[in-house]
């Protein structure tokens, strides 16, 4: 019942009406007085962020902030996270090409949109970063490397917090979501950006093909997931990483082997 009561109160909410409003006056002037608040309620680190508050105009252009260079050293190990957020699961995918994220059996087949690519991955592993609305919310690059192909599937979204992971409709493989396959010095790895609920926005700021560790190369516009996917012995997780743990940009995730 509690599952039923969820995807209903979602499915009520969750139009392109609704959408349009939040994205309209998240971008307005009006916005810009709750951005104290804001920060107040998620308290957010302000020392950490690029530019001064007051030069922030709207809600959206602070939610998207850049954070200063030293706030988030890289470490020196093959693939560090992507993102600021909570890791919600690592783990191995199945010879199938299966993987569990709360109770979920997910086809990467039904991600990817591409049973092929998916078949490159058996028995690979995964790791699910979450972003949540307080935290940092530009995407970097999680290992040096070319990309290979890049696509965007999906139209519509859904919440991708705790509840909507537990409860909602497989939200990782039915969310609108943009794929990129890296191919680094040590193999393939795939990075999905997940869009999240009413404002379904992933932007690119990099467009080149080669990507540098560390180096931004998108951003939400608002809280997300990023979903990275390893080849078969290709990598090799920190040993001390679990889920629930939080991690930010530059950290280590593991080594390339």
């Amino acid at each position: 019942m509690k599952k039923y009561l969820y995807q209903r109160s979602i499915e009520l909410t969750n139009g392109a009406f609704t959408s349009n409003l939040i994205r309209q006056f998240a971008g307005s002037q009006k916005s810009r007085r709750f951005i104290p608040s804001y920060i107040k309620t998620y308290q957010i680190a302000t020392d950490e962020i690029e530019k001064p508050l007051e030069s922030f105009q709207t809600l959206h252009d602070f939610f998207v902030r850049k954070l200063t260079g030293s706030s988030r050293p890289i470490a020196e190990v093959s693939v560090v996270s992507p993102v600021d957020g909570k890791i919600e699961i690592i783990g191995d995918l199945r010879k199938d090409s299966r993987f569990f994220v709360k109770g979920h059996n997910y086809s990467l087949a039904d991600l990817l949109g591409d049973s092929d690519l998916a078949d490159c991955y058996q028995n690979g592993k995964y790791a699910v970063l979450y972003l949540s609305p307080a935290d940092y919310h530009r995407i970097h690059s999680p290992a040096d490397g070319t990309v290979k192909r890049q696509y965007v599937l999906g139209k519509k979204s859904y919440p991708v917090n705790a509840a909507g992971l537990q409860y909602g409709k497989a939200p990782i493989s039915g969310n609108y979501r943009m794929i990129t396959e890296l191919e680094t010095e040590f193999g393939k790895m795939l990075v999905v950006k997940v869009g999240a609920m009413f404002v379904n926005s992933i932007k690119l700021t990099e467009t080149g093909s080669d990507w540098e560790k560390g180096s931004e190369v998108g951003y939400f516009s608002f809280g997300s997931t990023v979903v990275l996917f390893f080849e078969n012995n290709s990598v090799r997780f920190v040993e001390d990483m679990s889920s629930g743990q939080r991690i930010k940009v530059g950290e280590a995730l593991g080594n390339m082997v």
